[in-house]
């Protein structure tokens, strides 16, 4: 009897303990919260031991290639931000030096125009090397017998050297023509600016509004020589000019020449004057709208595309071509020849499309300062001039007598 009473309570006790043990710690979530954590350690493990991804040869290639052309642009745009400087007669005289040449030669290197020509100039030269190596191989048997001598004709390129001569010409003749356009936009911009200044240094009255409104009228070639070159900073030029709430005014401004502009416009309606006088300061104003005019006209329409395409296209043609063309004539020195026809021809065009864009190549920077200095010189002399004649009338009164006689 002792024997399966002991047997009985053994299968018991097991089955409390294992009653008791399941409802604390479920098996389904144990399950859920592991599933997710082994993806996140396979994941951390692969992202790891992958290799960074390494750059294409095609990719590569092209960085390399566009070393050159990348330098090259650089300096020029470096070269069109330089500021450039009004010509006194020191800078005529040696404008026009006999040594000029020899100045212009040795300072080649530095040249902007002639550091962008690097890039096609090589090309086209290494292009030539290639074409006369292939023909001396073939001419000495190195190729099979079906390879050809690269050689043509020079009569197509006696036909056409009229064309692309008429093409450079009227391209940098058009070019040439928006330069003059800019310059002449700018003496007018300088002239109304010391035109306007002058009638409203003649005004009386509320010297305060009066001496803002001269402020601006100086200020506003200075804003519009911002808006035309890229990288200007206006701020720096007009903080010795305006207050710093009116500068906070421009700078948040979407087009600040017109903000200034808004600025004149409302001074004069400040000032006490005449309907009449009023309208002619008024009227003064539009000169400054031409100028905005013109100048957003220069920077926004180039010459037509198509015609810049034709003459690019034209010019890298004719030097693909000029080695096979020479062989016959020249052999190896095609490479020198090419060498010389394309810097000559390419820097012709590379003038052109510099001076497409007329004001970095203007002293934009002297004639604001030269125009801020004129005016603030014409009102301090008017002061001078205007106390002279003031103290010269007083002393004719003294010297002579009431019926126009001496005194004693």
């Amino acid at each position: 009897m002792y024997h399966p009473t002991n047997h009985q309570i053994k299968p018991t006790t097991t089955t409390t303990l294992t009653s008791q043990f399941i409802p604390k710690c479920h098996t389904q979530q144990l399950i859920y919260q592991l599933k997710p954590f082994k993806p996140k350690t396979l994941t951390t493990t692969t992202c790891s031991s992958s290799p960074p991804p390494q750059p294409s040869p095609i990719k590569t290639l092209i960085s390399i290639l566009r070393t050159i052309p990348d330098w090259a642009d650089q300096n020029q745009e470096r070269g069109m931000q330089k500021n450039r400087t009004l010509y006194n007669h020191t800078n005529w005289v040696q404008h026009r030096s006999s040594l000029r040449h020899v100045r212009h030669f040795f300072s080649s290197l530095s040249s902007r125009v002639i550091l962008s020509l690097v890039p096609p100039v090589l090309f086209f030269t290494s292009f030539a090397a290639v074409i006369a190596a292939y023909n001396t191989a073939v001419l000495l048997d190195f190729f099979p017998e079906f390879f050809p001598v690269l050689r043509a004709s020079t009569l197509p390129y006696q036909l056409t050297a009229p064309a692309l001569a008429l093409l450079l010409v009227f391209r940098t003749e058009a070019s040439y023509a928006r330069f003059v356009e800019g310059k002449k936009a700018w003496t007018s911009v300088i002239s109304a600016a010391h035109d306007f200044a002058r009638l409203v240094m003649s005004v009386q009255s509320d010297f305060h509004v009066k001496n803002a409104l001269l402020n601006y009228i100086i200020a506003f070639p200075i804003v519009l020589k911002c808006h035309v070159l890229y990288g200007s900073d206006i701020a720096r030029d007009l903080q010795n000019l305006l207050e710093v709430d009116d500068i906070a005014l421009i700078m948040n401004s979407k087009h600040r020449p017109r903000c200034i502009i808004e600025f004149i416009s409302q001074s004069i309606r400040l000032l006490k004057l005449e309907d009449s006088r009023r309208n002619v300061l008024e009227s003064k104003i539009t000169c400054f709208h031409e100028g905005i005019g013109l100048c957003e006209q220069l920077m926004g329409i180039p010459i037509p595309l198509s015609y810049t395409r034709l003459t690019s296209r034209f010019l890298v043609l004719w030097h693909l071509t000029l080695p096979i063309i020479l062989w016959d004539d020249c052999h190896w020195v095609v490479v020198p020849a090419t060498f010389i026809s394309a810097a000559s021809l390419f820097c012709i065009e590379e003038v052109g499309v510099l001076i497409e864009d007329p004001f970095p190549m203007l002293a934009l920077n002297d004639l604001c300062q030269k125009a801020q200095k004129d005016i603030e010189e014409a009102i301090a002399t008017e002061n001078v001039i205007h106390a002279h004649l003031v103290a010269k009338r007083n002393y004719h009164s003294k010297e002579h007598s009431p019926n126009g006689w001496p005194n004693s």
